[in-house]
């Protein structure tokens, strides 16, 4: 009896050895990831140095080419130090999850072992000592029993306190472990980019060797197709969700402001919009009816939507900004909500403008917006491109898509539209947004901006 209970106690205090002993195959892979690393920083750096002497002397075909080629050799190298980032991080994250889950076993045994010694307590409690001798038991080794689980029992707060402490500590290697596999997701999309960036740069490469041999054309006239290109891309009308289209070019360059005064992407911030105008096209705009109940129309349908806006959350608000900008509330289109029936969880319209902030959210944001635009807050008005890209930057930024990696800035288009980061689980999911975003934000990138960088 008291050797069990001795093999009880001592599996109840159970430890687990936290030391990570390498295997001599692993020490030398570090060591190779190490003077990899070295050598590609190395690289990059003098790339760069070739980059920057090349470009300033950039006026013939053979240069733009001897300048591509530095970029694609500087971009290979950052790709090379990116994977191997991206393979130190794979055996970080299987360290990690070794680790979470000798910690949940550790808790498993933890349970178990406290389970026994709880279960042979109560049976001691219960126990009398009448019942020991009519049971013929040994009284003096009742006795010792006794103390012994007496003992056990004065012990059982601290195997509380362990489990819980460990715990502690497997939510924070979970956590750990969530950070180490969005920085692989971010490292994997940055691998991704740069090649597609390198394949490009090759083929303007190639083809600008191909015109320097066969003097198809000169420096002076591709420079003038890159000029007519780059005029064709500004003149392109860029469409607003409830406002009119608007230049390219002028698109760009308010990105390009509100990009100086935020720290957000302008490629990020005009896909936003740009989804946000692919939104509108497909579930349309309102005109509010009724101040009072929030119903309205469908602005080209005429189809009767209950409760476009939350009230008076929104319309006494969205009274005001119309009011105060020389607007009539009842003729001004908002967003439409997803189904013309209100029910429990369906949600609202009510987003103003090409950036659809709803007008109680708008009202939080003015004062920001009016800093930013060196105007009075009163007079920020959503259904004006200026303004309404520097509000969508500002919220943006808020959502946390400064950090400029992937995943910031897909969980920031997710929360733009939904409030929550991108999830597949939710009903109805909201990936589809951050995804569609990234997508956009990437096809402008390389067709709009880059082209105008010449």
């Amino acid at each position: 009896m008291r050797k069990w209970l001795f093999l009880l106690f001592v599996i109840g205090f159970f430890t687990l050895n936290t030391a990570t002993v390498l295997a001599i195959s692993d020490v030398e892979q570090e060591a190779i990831w190490r003077a990899e690393l070295a050598q590609t920083e190395k690289d990059i750096a003098e790339w760069q140095a070739i980059l920057d002497s090349t470009k300033a002397d950039t006026k013939s075909l053979q240069q733009e080419a001897a300048v591509l080629n530095a970029k694609i050799k500087q971009a290979q190298a950052l790709i090379k130090q990116r994977n191997i980032n991206i393979a130190q991080l794979g055996k970080d994250i299987n360290i990690k999850i070794v680790r979470i889950g000798e910690l949940e076993a550790r808790i498993e045994k933890g349970h178990e072992s406290l389970a026994q010694l709880i279960r042979k307590t109560n049976e001691i409690n219960e126990s009398s000592l009448v019942e020991v001798v009519l049971g013929n038991q040994n009284l003096s080794d009742f006795f010792e029993d006794v103390q012994s689980f007496n003992a056990i029992k004065r012990s059982l707060q601290d195997l509380f306190e362990e489990i819980r402490a460990t715990k502690d500590l497997t939510q924070k290697e979970k956590e750990a472990l969530d950070k180490a596999k969005t920085k692989e997701i971010d490292t994997k999309m940055a691998v991704e980019a740069g090649k597609k960036q390198v394949e490009k740069n090759e083929k303007e490469k190639q083809y600008l060797i191909t015109v320097n041999k066969t003097k198809e054309k000169t420096y002076e006239e591709v420079l003038a197709e890159r000029q007519k290109r780059a005029a064709q891309i500004r003149a392109a009308l860029f469409n607003l969700r409830d406002s009119a289209a608007i230049p390219f070019g002028d698109a760009f360059r308010y990105a390009q402001v509100a990009a100086a005064k935020t720290g957000t992407r302008p490629a990020f911030l005009l896909a936003i919009l740009t989804q946000e105008s692919n939104l509108g096209k497909n579930v349309g705009s309102c005109i509010l009816s009724s101040l009072d109940s929030g119903d309205g129309v469908g602005k080209n349908t005429g189809t009767v939507f209950e409760q476009v806006m939350k009230a008076p959350r929104d319309t006494v608000p969205f009274k005001d900004i119309t009011s105060r900008l020389g607007f009539d509330w009842k003729t001004t289109p908002v967003s439409c909500p997803p189904s013309a029936k209100y029910y429990s969880g369906r949600g609202f319209g009510g987003g103003m403008g090409p950036s659809q902030f709803i007008p109680s959210t708008w009202e939080l944001f003015k004062n920001k917006i009016g800093n930013m635009l060196g105007i009075l807050a009163d007079s920020a008005d959503p259904w004006n491109p200026e303004h309404a890209f520097i509000a969508t930057a500002i919220y943006i930024q808020d959502l946390g898509a400064v950090l400029g990696s992937y995943t910031a800035e897909r969980n920031a288009a997710c929360k733009y539209y939904s409030g929550s980061s991108c999830s597949s689980t939710r009903r109805p999911p909201n990936a589809f947004y951050g995804d569609s975003v990234m997508k956009i934000a990437q096809d402008i990138q390389t067709n709009m901006i880059d082209p105008l960088n010449f």
